[in-house]
């Protein structure tokens, strides 16, 4: 089951609950998706058993939410092309009974419903299926969206609405010119009216009976019958004709803009080829388990994460990473799924369920990405429900008290009205907006950036500050041992042993440095008596001696004297035999290739720098010294960098986005008006908690997506603006007599087809 959680905007409970999701029980996914939280539960688990689950485990925190839960019930909208409609079925979903939300999402034809827990699905669903029955009857309710996608838009799909609407268009070309008694002629045009607008009207006059009246049904069979009315038969047969192109032409855009994102969906794997005993079998990769073996062969796509236990060679991984150079592969090294292996025979020991796997968290990116409006969606929708009535308004006042004045007949009283009507639908406006914004969505992912919403897209355009994180962001995060300084007798390498001893078992990036620098030495030795102490370091006892492994702390509560040591940057890890200082092992991370370029391309649009860090206040200073970054704090707890960031977004003139990659970031992430995530070595927990990943962990990304985005929002822009523009003009001049009937088709269908084509361009944006 997946339930909604709405009410916890805390970034500090939302990242404890990603992080602990395993200590609630039959909680099996968690996710953030902006303000509220997604939560995957074992069926048997009921909403009220998830909610008190999760408020039972905040308690521990200490703060007091008013969280609410909400049964998400996902359906399929299948063939709902028309973005008037979608708000019309949406508006009615929301009145129903136990229903809190409905959003219907054009690229993926999801229709996602909040719902009260405890209501009845199959009452919904049969609900929501007398609603598009009553907007759009050609449209099919179901409960899943079985058949695959094809990749490449084939025309043939829209081949017999092409030859009708040529015919046509033909037929009404001839008759216009024939010389025949004009009575033939008025039939012929009728006859052409009734093929083309017979579906339009009947659907006009369903709505009306259903109390939906401002649609562009409505506007069209009122203005073209009012042409019919006043003789202007052939500008009738156009408005119905040109205006059914206009819908062919939404639909094929929205068809591409599918077949877009079903290119990422392909991306998930069909099966993995499993190690059971000595057979290899093939099965579902959500069988697979932590710690199986699995094989890829050349051509197949790597099904889960994991560690390549043999062979090597390219991997093609553009689909993830945006990148079209292969990556080599060997022995030893990482390899994530939704990658081609492109040579050899893979050997895998899997690191990952299916449900955390890379390509698992992208395919749950890009299926929701069109959840979360962006705010110029959300004003376009407000502006189409006011704006249609009102020229309505306009159109009745033109019919009517013009002729009561004296100032026009009624017949051109009417042909004007009429013309305005036709001018007044709002379907550029509808359709391009969120389909340029889902285009835009697409272009960032084609680069290896993964947007979790048009809200978070535009925000990027917008962004006055950048907080960044030092390891693994501007830095590797890849610790190395740097330098070995004896004090004693004792040679480098025992040294290095006698501490890589007490660190191998341990997790922490700086132990693991230790570990990997000591990988030539014997490290089996028997130890007793081991001790970690939280904060500063281990403690073990070997051949009877205690030795220390850590910080300055604790060698200084063991009162054990250190000299002084050299201004070498990096991390310091201290070792003592008993009271006898041995020496220490200097760690460290090194800077991003071009990572300083990066930087300055970010500060050359106007945007100012920060750097927070857990890392010490000296090794900081460094870091940001060498990058040019002026604003940085060091040795930060995870609270403090809430503390610092909330300073940030306070003093900021824009939006502020957080870039990092840890744990500890992930409180940071959720509280930023963006957070970035590094998605290739970043943890879950800072891409759960993110609004945007970038899969290749380079900065460059971020200057990338603020082009995206700006490109993005010009393209809308300039769609608002010409069809405002345009329709603006025609209605002025429909007022006044100076335009036509088919100046106004063109002020709809042409304004709507271009609108269309231009939002496509989107798709193409180069990074």
């Amino acid at each position: 089951m997946k339930y909604l959680i709405k009410g916890l905007d805390c970034p500090v409970c939302k990242n404890d609950l990603i992080k602990h999701k395993d200590k609630i029980l039959g909680l099996l996914k968690i996710y953030s998706t902006g303000d509220d939280i997604i939560l995957e539960s074992e069926n048997s688990l009921s909403g009220s058993d998830v909610l008190s689950g999760v408020s039972n485990h905040l308690k521990h925190i200490g703060h007091n939410h008013d969280i609410k839960i909400y049964d998400e019930y996902t359906i399929f909208l299948k063939g709902l092309t028309c973005a008037n409609c979608a708000q019309k079925i949406e508006s009615e979903t929301k009145k129903l009974q136990g229903v809190d939300d409905a959003n219907f999402d054009f690229s993926t034809e999801k229709y996602n419903i909040s719902l009260v827990p405890g209501t009845d699905r199959e009452m919904v669903f049969k609900s929501v299926d007398d609603i598009v029955r009553k907007f759009e009857p050609g449209v099919e309710v179901r409960e899943t969206l079985e058949e695959k996608k094809n990749k490449n838009f084939n025309i043939a799909k829209h081949k017999n609405e092409i030859i009708k609407f040529v015919a046509i268009l033909a037929l009404l070309v001839v008759n216009i010119n024939l010389n025949i008694d004009n009575n033939i002629k008025i039939v012929i045009y009728l006859a052409l009216y009734l093929i083309v607008g017979f579906d339009v009207l009947k659907s006009a006059v369903t709505n009306i009976l259903s109390g939906e009246i401002f649609d562009e049904e409505f506007l069209m069979s009122i203005a073209s019958i009012g042409a019919i009315v006043v003789g202007e038969y052939p500008e009738a047969v156009a408005v119905m004709l040109f205006y059914q192109i206009g819908e062919m032409f939404e639909d094929i855009a929205l068809e591409k803009s599918r077949n877009s994102i079903s290119e990422a969906l392909s991306l998930k794997p069909d099966y993995a080829n499993l190690l059971i005993g000595d057979e290899v079998v093939a099965v579902d990769p959500q069988e697979v388990k932590l710690g199986d073996i699995i094989f890829v062969k050349p051509g197949e796509k790597v099904p889960l994460d994991g560690v390549v236990l043999s062979g090597g060679g390219l991997v093609d991984t553009s689909a993830i990473t945006g990148e079209s150079i292969p990556q080599y592969i060997e022995e030893g090294m990482k390899i994530i799924s939704g990658c081609v292996n492109k040579e050899a025979l893979l050997k895998v020991r899997v690191e990952s369920t299916y449900d955390n796997t890379t390509i698992s968290k992208i395919v749950d990116l890009v299926e929701n990405a069109n959840t979360r409006k962006a705010p110029i969606e959300k004003f376009i929708t407000k502006f189409a429900k006011v704006y249609t009535p009102i020229v309505v308004l306009l159109a009745v006042i033109i019919t009517t008290i013009p002729p009561i004045f004296g100032i026009l007949e009624f017949k051109e009283a009417l042909f004007r009205a009429c013309t305005f009507l036709v001018i007044s639908c709002p379907c550029a406006l509808v359709i391009s907006v969120p389909l340029g914004m889902f285009a835009g969505i697409g272009s960032a992912s084609k680069a290896g950036i993964f947007v979790k919403g048009g809200n978070y897209l535009e925000a990027l355009s917008e962004l006055s500050d950048i907080v960044f994180d030092k390891t693994g962001t501007i830095t590797e995060g890849v610790f190395k041992v740097a330098e070995i300084n004896t004090a004693s007798s004792i040679s480098e390498d025992e040294l290095l042993r006698l501490a890589a001893i007490g660190e191998k078992n341990s997790t922490h990036p700086i132990a693991r440095a230790i570990a990997s620098g000591a990988h030539n030495l014997d490290t089996s030795a028997e130890i007793l008596d081991f001790l970690e102490v939280a904060g500063k370091g281990v403690s073990y006892k070997l051949n009877g001696s205690l030795i220390l492994v850590g910080n300055k702390k604790l060698l200084t509560e063991n009162n054990i004297e250190m000299p002084l040591t050299n201004d070498s940057l990096g991390v310091r890890v201290y070792v003592a035999k008993d009271d006898e200082y041995l020496g220490e092992i200097i760690v460290s991370d090194k800077l991003k290739e071009n990572i300083e370029v990066d930087l300055r391309e970010l500060e050359n649009k106007g945007i100012t720098l920060t750097m927070l860090s857990g890392d010490t206040e000296k090794n900081v200073s460094e870091v940001a010294k060498k990058v040019g970054i002026k604003n940085y704090f060091g040795g930060l707890l995870p609270a403090e960098k809430v503390s610092k960031l909330e300073d940030v977004l306070k003093n900021a003139k824009k939006k502020v986005a957080f870039v990092g990659d840890g744990v500890n970031d992930a409180p940071v992430l959720a509280l930023a008006d963006v957070g970035i995530a590094m998605g290739a070595i970043g943890s879950d927990y800072a891409i759960e908690a993110s609004d945007i990943v970038l899969m290749t962990d380079e900065i460059s990304k971020i200057s990338q997506g603020i082009k995206i985005s700006s490109e993005t929002k010009k393209i809308i822009y300039q769609n608002i603006i010409f069809a405002l523009g345009i329709k603006v003009l025609i209605l002025i001049l429909g007022a006044f007599g100076m335009a036509t009937m088919w100046a106004a088709v063109f002020a709809d269908v042409g304004v709507t087809i271009i609108a269309v084509i231009n939002s496509m361009r989107a798709l193409k944006i180069k990074a």
